[in-house]
C-alpha cells in the first residue's frame, strides 16, 4: 500500500490544502498462473469521490489553462464549458487527521465477471476507526510532513485497518464518466479488510518507489476494465511515470527515456 498527496510535487507539505485529496493506492499479490508467471492487481483510489474531467483530452486543457499565461481568463472560461471541473474544484476536500483516518474513492468502474454475469461497481476504501479531519486552527499546529511522521507511533500500538468495499451499479448509472457519482442509496457490498502491520524501512522503500508502478487496469481474469475513457489514459501516464523514475537512476539513460515517453504522450 502506498500514500500520497496531491499535485506530484514530491516535496509539497502536508498542511498545503493543494495535498488534497490525498492518494492511496494497494497492490494484491495473486496465486502465480500455470506457466509460474506472477501476476497482481492494483486499486487506485483518492479521498473524493469526484474526478475533475471526463477525458484525459479535457483534464490536459484544464492544466494548459490553469498554467498558462493568460490563466485569469482561460480557467473561467474552461470551467464555463466544464460545470464539473467547478465542481471537483468546490467540493470540500479537508485534511486528514491520519493517513489511517482518511476514507478513499475510487472514480472508475469496473466489472467483476464470473460465469458469463458481470457485476460493475467502483471501488472505496473505508478506515475501520472511522473518518477524522483536522479544522483550519489544527492543521496550523502541525508539521509538514506529519501524516507520514505520525503512521510509524501508530503502528506501534497496532495495524492500521481499512474496509475494502464495492459500491454496486443499478441498471442505467454511468459507467464511462468518473465526473458523475451514483447515488449513495445504491448497494455497499464489503470484499474484505486491509491490514497495515508496518512500513517499509527507508533503503527498502526507496528501491520499491523507484520500480513500482500501480496500474489502474486490472489485468487480471474476472476483473475487467469498464468503458471508461480515463482508464487507458492514467494506465499510460503512470508507465511514462514509471519509466522515468527508473531512468533517474541511470542517468544517462534519464534523456532519452524522457524524450520518448515525451512523444508517445504527445501521440
Amino acid at each position: 500500500m502506498r500514500f500520497s498527496s496531491s499535485t506530484g510535487f514530491p516535496k509539497i507539505a502536508d498542511t498545503d490544502p493543494n495535498a488534497n485529496p490525498r492518494g492511496i493506492a494497494v497492490r494484491f499479490h495473486l496465486p502465480p498462473k500455470e506457466d509460474g508467471t506472477r501476476q497482481h492487481t492494483d486499486i487506485v483510489a483518492h479521498s473524493t469521490p469526484y474526478f475533475p474531467t471526463r477525458t484525459g483530452a479535457e483534464f490536459l486543457e484544464f492544466l494548459k489553462a490553469a498554467t498558462g499565461q493568460n490563466a485569469g481568463e482561460a480557467v473561467p472560461e474552461f470551467l464555463g464549458r466544464h460545470p464539473e471541473t467547478a465542481r471537483f474544484l468546490q467540493a470540500a476536500k479537508p485534511s486528514p487527521e491520519s493517513f489511517a483516518t482518511e476514507k478513499f474513492f475510487g472514480v472508475n468502474a469496473f466489472r467483476l465477471v464470473k460465469g458469463g454475469n458481470a457485476t460493475v461497481v467502483r471501488y472505496r476504501i473505508v478506515p475501520v476507526t472511522g473518518e477524522k479531519h483536522l479544522d483550519t486552527e489544527a492543521l496550523k499546529e502541525k508539521s509538514d510532513t506529519y501524516l507520514f511522521d505520525e503512521l510509524t507511533p501508530r503502528l506501534q500500538s497496532g495495524s492500521i485497518g481499512f474496509k475494502l468495499l464495492a459500491q454496486v451499479a443499478d441498471e442505467g448509472d454511468v459507467t464511462d464518466n468518473a465526473t458523475e457519482i451514483w447515488p449513495e442509496e445504491r448497494k455497499i457490498v464489503e470484499l474484505g479488510e486491509i491490514q497495515i502491520e508496518k512500513i517499509k524501512d527507508d533503503e527498502e522503500s526507496a528501491k520499491e518507489q523507484k520500480s513500482i508502478i500501480f496500474d489502474p487496469i486490472p489485468r487480471v481474469e474476472g476483473v475487467e476494465p469498464s468503458d471508461d475513457p480515463l482508464l487507458e489514459v492514467r494506465a499510460s501516464v503512470y508507465l511514462i511515470s514509471g519509466k522515468q523514475r527508473r531512468a533517474a537512476e541511470e542517468p544517462e539513460k534519464a534523456d532519452s527515456v524522457v524524450a520518448t515517453d515525451a512523444a508517445v504522450a504527445a501521440t
